[in-house]
C-alpha cells in the first residue's frame, strides 16, 4: 500500500482511539497520521496467497499470521506500520488485539508507488527489531512473457553475524523461509494473478 501524506497530526493516544473507527487504514509516524491508499487486485491476490500458504503451513505451530489490518509497532508511541503480511511466534504478541511488537517475518508486496519506500525507509525501520529474521519483497508489476529465471521474490535474511543477506527467487523456484521453517512454491504466490499476458508455466 502507498502512504498518502495528508498531514494529519495527533498524539499517540488519540491515534489509537481514532484509527480503529476509520474506513481506511492509517500509519503513525512520530505524531503524523498517514493514510494508506487502496491496492490493486494483483497486489491483493498475491498478499492473500502468501497469507493462506503461510497460515496453512503454520496451523499446528505457535505462530500467527496476519494480513493488512494488524499494525506492527516499530517504536513505542512513535511509529506504527501496516505490512502486507506479518508473522509472529512470540507469545507476548497475543496480548494486544491491534498490533504486533515482535515479528519474525515481514512481507511487503511491491508496486511502483511503494517500492522505493518499502526498500528504503520501511526496511531501515524493520531492521530495528531484534526478533525479525527475514524481510520479503514480492514483485507484482512484472513484465509480460516472464522468463522462468527472472527474480520475482527477494528475501533479506539476518545471519548469525547480524548481517542482512539477499536471496533471490524466480518463478520456477521454491521459496525457503528459514524464520518459520516453511518452503513454498513461488508460482503458488501468483495463483490467479492476471498479467497483460499469461505468466509462463
Amino acid at each position: 500500500m502507498v502512504a498518502l501524506r495528508d498531514r494529519l497530526l495527533m498524539t499517540y493516544e488519540e491515534y489509537l482511539d481514532w484509527e480503529p473507527h476509520q474506513e481506511c487504514r492509517h500509519e503513525f509516524w512520530n505524531g503524523e497520521v498517514v493514510s494508506m491508499a487502496g491496492g490493486t487486485r494483483n497486489h491483493n491476490r498475491v498478499s492473500g496467497n502468501f497469507f493462506k500458504l503461510l497460515d496453512d503451513a503454520l496451523a499446528d505451530r505457535p505462530c500467527e499470521v496476519y494480513i493488512a489490518d494488524v499494525k506492527v509497532q516499530i517504536q513505542p508511541r512513535q511509529k506504527y506500520f501496516y505490512p502486507d503480511v506479518v508473522v509472529t511466534c512470540d507469545e507476548s504478541d497475543r496480548a494486544d488485539p491491534q498490533m504486533v511488537s515482535s515479528p519474525c517475518l515481514v512481507i511487503e508486496v511491491l508496486s511502483p508507488s511503494t517500492e522505493a519506500f518499502d526498500r528504503g525507509f520501511k526496511f531501515s525501520q524493520y531492521r530495528k527489531f531484534a526478533s525479525l529474521q527475514e524481510y520479503v519483497l514480492v514483485q507484482v508489476d512484472l513484465p509480460t512473457d516472464l522468463p522462468d529465471s527472472f527474480s520475482v521474490v527477494e528475501v533479506f535474511r539476518r545471519n548469525n553475524l547480524d548481517q542482512w543477506v539477499l536471496f533471490e527467487y524466480a518463478m520456477c523456484d521454491r521459496l525457503l523461509l528459514e524464520s518459520v521453517n516453511v518452503e513454498i512454491s513461488v508460482r503458488d504466490l501468483y495463483r490467479q494473478v492476471q498479467f497483460d499476458n499469461p505468466v509462463k508455466t
